[in-house]
């Protein structure tokens, strides 16, 4: 990328651009058609970003008035730490800024708002088919070894 890469929080007037981020993320993860996410999941997940007393955060990656990432992360509290455990939930960047740093800057930029929140770790899980993310994510982290279980209710 030749042009400079901020990162910065969400703001309310970037709903059209974030959408669209937002869009292609849950379509590289199949939730589309069919299967895509009610409207009004969209609509609380994002009024969470601007509501002080919900744990959700939205920053985003902008070069030359362009949204190119996003990443969503919360704070919850943990049984092994004091301070809280920092959740890397959501993390997408278009197919053009990938391998340009975007997504790097965007874990960096999380990376430095769970320390200043008095977390001394971050985490977060991918599919096993991604291979692209986890070539970046095994440089700025380690994996941790756990497997993820979930039942749907």
């Amino acid at each position: 990328m030749t042009e400079e890469i901020t990162i910065r929080p969400v703001l309310r007037e970037d709903f059209p651009a974030w959408k669209v981020l937002w869009d292609g993320y849950n379509a590289f993860y199949g939730r589309e058609g069919k299967t895509a996410l009610p409207a009004e999941i969209t609509q609380m997940t994002w009024a969470r970003f601007f509501d002080a007393y919900e744990p959700v955060h939205a920053l985003v990656a902008e070069s030359a008035g362009k949204l190119l990432g996003l990443t969503h992360f919360l704070f919850h509290r943990s049984t092994i730490e004091l301070g809280p455990a920092c959740y890397l939930q959501d993390l997408f960047t278009v197919d053009a800024a990938r391998g340009k740093g975007v997504g790097r800057a965007l874990i960096g930029a999380v990376y430095e708002r769970a320390a200043m929140a008095g977390s001394k770790r971050v985490y977060w899980q991918t599919h096993e088919t991604n291979a692209v993310a986890m070539r970046l994510y095994d440089k700025v982290a380690e994996k941790s070894g756990f497997v993820v279980y979930r039942k749907a209710m």
